[in-house]
């Protein structure tokens, strides 16, 4: 699918709680909203206050009508933030997330890209875990990441943490 991409702006956040919230798998758990990402205390880390010097993200948008689709970001997490401690401070956890209506169509692997090139311009390296049970694992060993951990999830179960390294 042919996609427009752009930088996330700081007007942007509630499009990234909406995102999150997908990426988080929060309607799996019976959640409804984007407002059980943002009131959540352990996913809060990855949004609020958008815009940090250290922040970079993008996103996806219909070339018909400017409408997001996805977006994928990074942010820099440190001490008890972050996922794993086994990473590297330094090294940005990365969220990534399509709207439902819109998957399977490359958008994920395009905003994965684009990220992934910022990115590698600013950090050595990007981390980001993902839910052994999700496909989209693939996608990002097919991108270049490298299992290098597991971690206990918000939820109970185990999630790969997965590194990146720009050389």
């Amino acid at each position: 699918m042919h996609i427009l991409i752009r930088p996330v702006r700081p007007d942007n956040e509630p499009f990234l709680w909406k995102m999150l919230y997908y990426a988080a798998h929060m309607q799996e758990d019976g959640e409804t909203s984007s407002d059980a990402a943002k009131n959540n205390p352990g996913l809060q880390k990855y949004v609020q206050e958008w815009g940090r010097e250290t922040d970079i993200g993008v996103l996806a948008l219909s070339p018909h009508d400017q409408r997001p689709l996805g977006a994928a970001w990074i942010r820099l997490l440190i001490e008890e933030k972050k996922t794993s401690h086994l990473i590297p401070d330094g090294t940005p956890e990365l969220a990534i997330a399509v709207l439902p209506d819109v998957l399977g169509q490359g958008i994920g692997t395009q905003l994965l890209k684009h990220l992934l090139e910022a990115a590698s311009k600013v950090y050595p390296a990007v981390m980001l875990s993902v839910r052994k049970s999700n496909p989209a694992r693939y996608l990002y060993e097919r991108m270049g990441f490298e299992i290098v951990d597991t971690a206990l999830n918000r939820v109970g179960s185990e999630s790969f943490v997965m590194l990146m390294q720009f050389y």
